[in-house]
C-alpha cells in the first residue's frame, strides 16, 4: 500500500507537473505489463484480503460494489483457466480503474489508529 515508511510519494508527484509528464507514461506502461485489467479486474482487486484491514473494508461494501467485485474474480478465473485475456471490449478502461476499495482500508486504519491512542490514554482521578 505505502513505503516501508507509511509513506506516499504519489502526492508530490501530482502536484509537481513535470515530474508528473515524466513519470506517467511510464506508470502507464507498468499497468500494462501487469496485465490485471486485460482479465477485467481493477486495481483494488489485487489487495491482500487475508489482511484484517481489508477484510473490514470489504465488509463495508455495498451490495452492487460486492457483487461486481465478485463477478470480476469469477471472470478473471476463467479467462485464466482458459488461459487467455479477455476480448479488449471487456478489459478494464483507465477510467474506470478506480479505487473503491481503498478509501474504506483508510477509514478502517484511522478508526484502528483513533481506538489506540483512545485505549492508551491514562485517566487520573481529580482529588
Amino acid at each position: 500500500m505505502f513505503g516501508p515508511l507509511g509513506l506516499s510519494l504519489a502526492p508530490v508527484i501530482k502536484a509537481n507537473r513535470g515530474i508528473y509528464r515524466w513519470i506517467k507514461p511510464f506508470a502507464n506502461w507498468y499497468v500494462n505489463v501487469a496485465g490485471y485489467r486485460k482479465l477485467g479486474l481493477r486495481y483494488d482487486d489485487l489487495l491482500v484480503e487475508e489482511r484484517d484491514d481489508v477484510q473490514r473494508a470489504l465488509g463495508r461494501l455495498t451490495d452492487r460494489e460486492a457483487y461486481d467485485r465478485s463477478f470480476r474474480f469469477k471472470r478473471a478465473s476463467q479467462a485464466s483457466v482458459m488461459h487467455v485475456d479477455l476480448p479488449k471490449d471487456q478489459w478494464t478502461k483507465p477510467a474506470e480503474d478506480v479505487r473503491y476499495l481503498q478509501p474504506h482500508v483508510e477509514s478502517v486504519a484511522k478508526e484502528d489508529n483513533e481506538r489506540r491512542v483512545w485505549d492508551t490514554m491514562a485517566v487520573e482521578r481529580k482529588k
